[in-house]
């Protein structure tokens, strides 16, 4: 396990990306719970690998939701319909991981849906070079569905309390902390439980990155 500055804990990351030998682009998962701080260490790695001249194609989860309409039949708090309702995964697939994946023809496209106006998308067809890098991250992305579209697993590790926290901050200006206590408490909070004693994600991922103190975090190669 090694701790660090946050440059010295990307430039590790880069490290891992540019030692993947495949010869599509490189598939970089970065997987972890709400509000663990996926995107801004996804964010923050492409700024890195941009830097080294790699192409980097940045994608997230949040825009591969099914319609508002299709994602609460079980309820807006169940943890089951977080984990079962949420994500098109089969869009996913289809569109960006597939295509750049082995066989592909790098045709794809990074999105399928407009969160904030739930609107199904359909944006432009853009061919990736050859050694682009996909930086992706989101909840549940060594689940069976997607597990083997991955050239690179990162997990992002935050206690789950801590999450809550963190969610209160990020979201005051949208809503009230009773609101995301009880979003958390109530689905957010059980499904990964559930992912993990169903999935056991970390037990999949090539690299874990502790995020409890982002300023200061650890990371941990993982061997299988």
């Amino acid at each position: 396990m090694d701790q660090g500055t946050r440059d010295e804990m990307l430039g590790r990351l880069a490290e891992a990306v540019g030692a993947v030998t495949v010869t599509h682009p490189t598939r970089v998962a970065i997987d972890g719970p709400p509000a663990a701080g996926k995107t801004t260490l996804a964010d923050e790695l492409a700024v890195v690998l941009r830097t080294q001249g790699r192409d980097v194609i940045r994608a997230t989860i949040d825009d591969f939701l099914f319609p508002r309409a299709q994602r609460y039949p079980r309820g807006e708090y169940s943890a089951e319909g977080c984990y079962f309702d949420t994500h098109d995964y089969e869009a996913l697939n289809r569109v960006l991981l597939d295509p750049l994946g082995p066989g592909g023809d790098r045709r794809f496209q990074q999105t399928v849906y407009d969160r904030t106006a739930d609107t199904a998308l359909s944006p432009p067809v853009t061919t990736a070079p050859v050694d682009a890098v996909l930086v992706f991250d989101g909840v549940f992305l060594m689940r069976p569905e997607l597990i083997d579209r991955w050239d690179l697993r990162i997990f992002v590790s935050t206690a789950l309390e801590k999450t809550v926290d963190r969610a209160v901050i990020r979201e005051r200006r949208l809503s009230s902390r009773a609101e995301v206590e009880r979003r958390w408490r109530e689905r957010y909070i059980p499904s990964q439980q559930f992912y993990f004693a169903t999935v056991r994600p970390t037990d999949h991922v090539d690299i874990i990155v502790h995020n409890d103190e982002p300023q200061q975090p650890v990371w941990a190669p993982q061997t299988h």
